[in-house]
């Protein structure tokens, strides 16, 4: 199975989603209930969709992964102890015990970053956006989340606040790196975006908001303008601040 799915698209603004699958290739047995395949450990719930359509509504170019994250995680650094998850959020991957991580990084994650590489040389993007989902309660306890989108990012702040700014604007209860802080999980936009001082910036939807496509299609009118305004204000903006 090819490592990504591309879509084309003429714009200088390039859409990522690692976590757009649940797919998992006949040679690898997870030994799990497939019905794992359909929760957010497998796979950001309506995330793919709405990089799909998003993609259509902004004329944008976007890179998709195509395996499940408990088969690999796209978005790990090769040597993350969670790249081939062994448990996740408090269910056992037995097939993961023992498996030869180095194997898996060669057949889809190795593919995949060489093709998000590729896109960004063609597209020679303005702005970079990672589109994720997350799950309201997770299963392994904690506080439900209460925010119904995060925006995430690292050292380079360009665009972020500019969308934090636009989604509270809209009336949308936004978290500021969070429910995540990509401080500490960034790894594609630190590889693809920051390293080639590229403005970048992860959005994180609530998965409950995009169960179904008039959730996908709301989300998608709401966040295009957003990224496109943000767009047209980093290209102005000079250098990321450190």
């Amino acid at each position: 199975m090819s490592a990504a799915e591309l879509l084309p698209g003429a714009g200088d603004i390039l859409l990522l989603c690692d976590h757009a699958s649940a797919a998992v290739p006949q040679d690898i047995d997870l030994r799990i209930d497939l019905s794992l395949l359909g929760l957010h450990i497998a796979v950001d719930l309506g995330a793919g969709a709405l990089t799909h359509a998003l993609a259509a509504r902004l004329g944008a170019p976007a890179v998709l992964g195509t395996v499940s994250r408990l088969v690999i995680d796209l978005h790990r650094e090769p040597d993350h102890p969670a790249l081939v998850p062994e448990t996740s959020d408090g269910h056992a991957i037995p097939g993961n015990v023992g498996a030869d991580r180095w194997a898996r990084i060669a057949h889809f994650q190795a593919p995949y970053h060489r093709a998000v590489a590729a896109a960004v040389r063609r597209s020679r993007p303005a702005l970079i956006v990672a589109i994720h989902s997350y799950t309201r309660q997770l299963e392994a306890g904690g506080e439900p989340r209460a925010i119904d989108a995060g925006i995430l990012y690292n050292r380079d702040d360009r665009a972020a606040h500019l969308m934090i700014d636009g989604l509270r604007s809209a009336g949308i209860a936004t978290g500021d790196n969070a429910p995540y802080s990509g401080r500490m999980l960034n790894a594609t936009l630190n590889r693809h975006g920051e390293a080639n001082g590229i403005a970048c910036v992860s959005i994180e939807v609530c998965n409950d908001l995009l169960a179904d496509d008039a959730g996908v299609s709301r989300w998608s009118v709401l966040l295009a303008p957003i990224i496109e305004s943000a767009r047209n204000r980093v290209a102005k903006s000079g250098a990321p601040t450190q």
